[in-house]
């Protein structure tokens, strides 16, 4: 048996691969080898991957990174670890399975992967605000630097609080205070907002820090252009209201274009007047929905819907007909499907 794969990469269904014949999940059994269900890693695929001489080093420094608890001026941990996996040959980088790698070293660190330039370009700014900083991992090197930045985020973890972002019972790198975006941007009008990797699908996080921000530059990390951070009216904001001043590359983790974006706030403000209308009805829509409407759905519902974040995505029978056999199980079965009433 294999998985499904469209255009060379495997399809995801409710966050696992499945089966190119009955669509349902499977997970890595050996290196080229699959199995029915997504329970622990094999034993022959993890000896395998134990044996690599890029995974043994990788371990060991994440565990040692693990154990800190300060930042020195010089230290990076999460900028070493990513240049380690990203040195890795290219059969290799597949068997470590680098989104694995990826949401493992985020949560304990940053969605973001820092640099000395990116630190440099925010010192020029300084002070800064950060809001939604999570574990504080940028603010911490910031300030082992002697850069003025203060940490806001609306559960920080490690303090009793659920975080869905980061690593339960991991103590933040820095002091993060509790606060929500909109509230800390409010309140540091005189200090450069930062947000980092804020969440595409909560306008609160973006679009509420910066409408709530009284200062002149904001400083965005993520992607441009509703890519995955930011709201879709984050991202018209500041199209519509600010102008990029400067932009530095980051390193990428695989399918990401992350970088950090400096604005400035333009001098006089145009309101933000584009709204999303229902492509049936041309009734409007909530901002940043894609489709119908829900009267239009209820009255002509398509032949299958899911549910993706806050988006509800439409397939007409002709597009459910010509999907493979193992894909239309997959979703039929799929957890995220929108059951007609």
């Amino acid at each position: 048996m294999r998985p499904l794969l469209s255009a060379g990469r495997r399809v995801i269904v409710d966050g696992h691969p499945i089966c190119d014949l009955c669509g349902g999940a499977v997970g890595r059994f050996g290196a080229q080898q699959w199995r029915h269900g997504t329970g622990r890693i094999a034993k022959p695929l993890f000896l395998q991957i134990r044996n690599l001489q890029t995974y043994r080093e990788y371990r060991a420094r994440l565990s040692a990174a693990g154990r800190l608890r300060n930042l020195g001026a010089r230290d990076n941990p999460y900028l070493e670890l990513a240049l380690l996996l990203s040195s890795a040959p290219p059969e290799a980088q597949r068997l470590l399975e680098l989104d694995e790698r990826r949401r493992e070293l985020a949560s304990l660190f940053s969605w973001a992967i820092p640099t000395e330039p990116a630190l440099a370009v925010l010192a020029k700014y300084a002070p800064l605000v950060e809001c939604g900083a999570g574990t504080g991992y940028w603010a911490a090197l910031l300030r082992s630097r002697g850069v003025d930045a203060l940490a806001y985020d609306l559960a920080p973890p490690g303090r009793g609080t659920r975080n869905e972002f980061h690593r339960r019972g991991r103590q933040p790198w820095t002091e993060v205070q509790r606060a929500s975006a909109a509230a800390a941007a409010r309140r540091h009008g005189e200090r450069t907002l930062v947000l980092c990797w804020p969440p595409y699908e909560e306008d609160a996080a973006s679009y509420g820090a910066l409408r709530a921000y009284r200062g002149d530059v904001v400083v965005h990390i993520g992607e441009r252009d509703e890519g995955a951070t930011g709201s879709v009216r984050f991202h018209r904001e500041l199209r519509l209201n600010w102008t990029l001043a400067e932009e530095l590359e980051l390193p990428h983790w695989p399918g990401l274009r992350d970088r950090l974006m400096v604005y400035r706030r333009n001098a006089r403000r145009r309101p933000l007047v584009e709204r999303d209308r229902c492509f049936e009805c041309r009734r409007f829509i909530a901002t940043g929905s894609i489709g119908r409407c829900d009267t239009c759905f209820a009255l002509r519902p398509p032949a299958l819907a899911l549910r993706v974040g806050r988006h509800r995505v439409e397939y007409p029978q002709e597009v459910v007909d010509a999907m493979p056999p193992a894909l239309r199980r997959a979703f039929a079965a799929s957890r995220n499907r929108i059951r007609r009433a």
